[in-house]
């Protein structure tokens, strides 16, 4: 537990920190609607962005003979035995980088006058991104987590694991910069920082749902390290943006609140009891 605080700390704390010390104050007035639709989105989008994941982990495993996996809403479990399900664990964090890469392309690419769908790309971008490269750096240093398991299969050691680790940090800086570029509300000093702070935060409340049942710690601390890590790294981002304007339209809520119920009673009514492959 230790080691994972320790990695939290500088792979998020620390660029929070100096991000936002780099940044001006700034001004920009509160777009509570635009603000509204963004935490709907980006709770929305961790929980598609980890079925995503779960997809990753048990598709791969069910094309192995003597592997009978089931999708969970919150985990993933297999029946029978094959030493490459090992290395199969990597599937996840890989399926939501693919997913976290198409998403920031996109987020760049949806017209300023479809802000819902703006936001939608940046928030499945973001999670994308950073559910994966935070399990890709953790697991340099924890053999737990599924991409630490995937390189004690590989028999990776320091001299593997200590070059994609830097390459992992690298990658984060890049997408907190890129991510930064695409944030579709207006703002780039400390304000911006509160506002996607407050996002988060909240958004970790919505995201609790789709967690449970589950130990509790386990329900809150996968969320709120994968927000600290990319919050961090867009403050650090937040340096290289350009001040943008309102976008003419406003953001819909009913929208993105609608498909976040229907995303709940798929996890909870459909996912939950288990799918078998």
């Amino acid at each position: 537990m230790m080691i994972l605080l320790w990695l939290v700390a500088g792979l998020g704390l620390l660029p929070l920190l100096v991000g936002t010390a780099r940044l001006k104050r700034g001004k920009a007035p509160v777009d509570s609607r635009g603000l509204a639709a963004s935490t709907l989105l980006c709770a929305l989008a961790f929980s598609l962005t980890f079925l995503v994941q779960e997809l990753g982990l048990v598709i791969p495993k069910a094309l192995v003979p003597g592997l009978d996996p089931i999708l969970y809403h919150n985990d993933h479990d297999w029946s029978g035995d094959a030493p490459v399900a090992e290395l199969l664990q990597g599937g996840g964090a890989v399926a939501t980088l693919l997913s976290g890469l198409v998403f920031l392309w996109l987020a760049g690419r949806v017209s300023p006058e479809r802000p819902t769908w703006r936001l939608f790309a940046f928030w499945m971008a973001f999670q994308g991104l950073f559910q994966s490269l935070s399990q890709w750096a953790i697991g340099c240093w924890l053999s737990g987590n599924d991409v630490g398991r995937m390189l004690t299969y590989l028999g990776a050691g320091p001299a593997a694991k200590g070059p994609l680790f830097v390459s992992a940090v690298i990658a984060m800086i890049a997408a907190g910069i890129q991510l930064a570029r695409r944030y579709p509300i207006p703002g780039k000093g400390r304000i911006a920082i509160a506002q996607l702070a407050a996002v988060l935060a909240i958004a970790v409340v919505l995201i609790v749902p789709f967690r449970v049942p589950r130990e509790p710690v386990e329900v809150v601390l996968i969320p709120l390290v994968v927000h600290l890590i990319g919050l961090g790294w867009l403050a650090v981002g937040l340096n290289f943006r350009r001040d943008t304007p309102f976008p003419s339209t406003a953001p819909s809520i009913a929208g993105p609140l609608a498909a976040l119920a229907a995303l709940l009673a798929l996890f909870q009514l459909v996912l939950r009891p288990g799918i078998s492959f």
